[in-house]
């Protein structure tokens, strides 16, 4: 397994410096790395070529039995990362927007998807809206990043058009989840009642938002009190969120984790700026591993091999979902300081889609979901289709229309 991990992580490197060399996002040079080496390449060279030898150079099947729980402690450092950098007037200049902008777009990406998948395959309106919430979630793995180097660089800064997307992209995944999951309920006859599903919503989004405030405020009087070196106060706080995010996963009560996790960054900065920057110095380290870990292990989750059974329908239905996002953050941005370019620069930041899609695009398939293989193709294609577009648009765009 050591060797295993050795491998992936000096090919990520190479091919993350060789797409940046291109001109083009290294994350797309790990994403790449996971597509190669992750299980579904491993199955065709080693099955039907015979080629055992080169078994060792794939990614283990050790790592690929816990990828979901890697895939996400890379994404609560990133969310770490995002959350110390939130400044408390920043987000009360921005406070409205980002909850339009945490909804609306998600919505109608969702809702556009499932009417168009109704009337092109003909599916029910249940199955179709469960291919549609598994599409409209967008990915904090991939935006997030984008946003803090933009802020790094002090780009969008006059309107904070960077905090204005981690706002919204942290909260844009509880509505694609929530609804997601009535919607497979619905396909599989369960009674389910649609408005009771989405009044969790804003349950999920307060109590995150509330028990990541008390407990980073916890860890803030811990750290004043008690000295600790910088080092273990980073880990104290990487363990802290991903307990609060398993207290998500033991579904007692609607929470919205992610969310959670920004805000404990977010109390520390406003309680001690000192004490955040230290911190996230510590954490822009940590990502250095964690950023490898995340993309390459989402990689992996890609089976290219699906992405032909959707064909040219499949690649249709993932540009009328993202016709319904940008129209989605249009209506959001309605109204706001934002100039045109501005808004069509949040519009192309909403595009890429991985972490939730690599996640639940499958689950409708085992569930015995009907069309579970299409949903699962047009799933994966998606995530191939939107990242490149949606990153490198994010870089071109970043000096052109901010």
């Amino acid at each position: 397994m050591l060797f295993s991990f050795a491998v992936f992580i000096l090919t990520a490197m190479l091919l993350a410096k060789g797409f940046e060399k291109l001109h083009m996002p290294p994350l797309l040079g790990m994403l790449f790395t996971g597509i190669l080496l992750g299980s579904y390449s491993k199955d065709y060279f080693v099955t039907e070529k015979g080629l055992t030898f080169l078994n060792s150079f794939f990614i283990s099947d050790k790592i690929l039995d816990v990828s979901n729980e890697l895939r996400t402690l890379g994404l609560i450092i990133i969310l770490i990362r995002a959350g110390l950098g939130i400044d408390k007037e920043v987000l009360k200049k921005i406070g409205k927007t980002a909850v339009k902008m945490a909804s609306l777009p998600c919505l109608f990406e969702g809702f556009t998807v499932m009417f168009a998948t109704h009337f092109i395959l003909g599916y029910s309106l249940p199955v179709a809206g469960c291919l549609g919430f598994i599409l409209a979630a967008v990915s904090p793995a991939v935006i997030v990043p984008e946003m803090l180097s933009l802020k790094e660089k002090g780009l969008g800064k006059e309107k904070e058009i960077p905090t204005i997307i981690l706002a919204g992209a942290s909260i844009d995944d509880v509505f694609a989840i929530t609804l997601f999951t009535a919607f497979l309920g619905m396909s599989l006859g369960q009674e389910i009642n649609i408005f009771q599903e989405i009044l969790k919503i804003p349950v999920s989004i307060l109590s995150g938002l509330l028990l990541g405030l008390a407990a980073g405020y916890i860890l803030y009087l811990l750290f004043k009190f008690f000295h600790i070196r910088d080092t273990r106060k980073a880990l104290i706080f990487m363990t802290a969120a991903i307990m609060l995010h398993h207290v998500e996963e033991m579904n007692i009560f609607p929470i919205a984790s992610l969310l959670g996790i920004m805000s404990m960054g977010f109390i520390i900065l406003a309680k001690d700026n000192s004490l955040a920057k230290r911190i996230a110095l510590k954490f822009n380290k940590i990502w250095v591993f964690g950023e490898i870990l995340l993309f390459v292990l989402i990689g992996a989750a890609v089976n290219i091999r699906v992405i032909f059974e959707s064909g040219h329908i499949g690649v249709l239905i993932v540009l009328i979902g993202l016709i319904g996002r940008l129209i989605g953050v249009t209506t959001a941005l309605y109204n706001s300081n934002l100039n045109t370019k501005e808004k069509l620069f949040c519009g192309i930041s909403y595009i890429p889609k991985a972490t939730v899609q690599a996640a639940t695009a499958g689950i409708p398939l085992a569930a015995g979901v009907p069309h579970g293989d299409t949903i699962l193709a047009i799933g994966v294609l998606a995530i191939i289709i939107t990242v490149p577009i949606g990153v490198t648009g994010i870089r071109l765009g970043r000096d052109t229309l901010l």
